[in-house]
């Protein structure tokens, strides 16, 4: 017997249900008859695991696989076996769960520098000119 592997940022067994589900692709025949896939669903808004600010940026990072009630739902159907996709389908929420927990970092607006300034406004003039002299030729010209 194989022993479960825990993830660090996995929620408790508790708060996730899982529903197997038929699974296309290698297996030949026996694959129309088992269900091999596995669909996790875990309430993000319900949960206890992690605070409220990770709550939002999971959801956000979740994109798609979030419902508007706040449940995460990630299929894994890459495996032959239950086992490996059930694993699978726990390390992306951990994964996932994980990014959520990073905070993105402050921006720093920086000013340009006068030089910067400077050549941004010489290479606009120039660039007029070029323009301006493929109009067609004037009266005086």
């Amino acid at each position: 017997m194989q022993r479960e592997t825990r993830h660090r940022y996995l929620p408790p067994e508790t708060e996730l249900s899982e529903r197997f589900i038929l699974a296309g692709g290698p297996g030949g025949q026996h694959v129309n008859r088992t269900a091999t896939g596995v669909q996790l669903r875990y309430d993000v808004m319900s949960s206890g695991f992690i605070d409220h600010a990770v709550k939002q940026r999971l959801i956000k990072l979740a994109g798609s696989r979030a419902d508007s009630e706040g449940v995460i739902t990630i299929e894994a159907k890459s495996h032959r076996s239950q086992h490996r996709n059930r694993e699978d389908a726990r390390q992306r929420l951990a994964d996932l769960i994980e990014r959520a927990h990073q905070r993105p970092k402050k921006r720093i607006r920086t000013k340009p520098t006068r030089s910067a300034k400077k050549k941004r406004l010489k290479q606009k003039r120039h660039r007029g000119r070029i323009k301006q002299a493929r109009g067609k030729p004037g009266m005086n010209d």
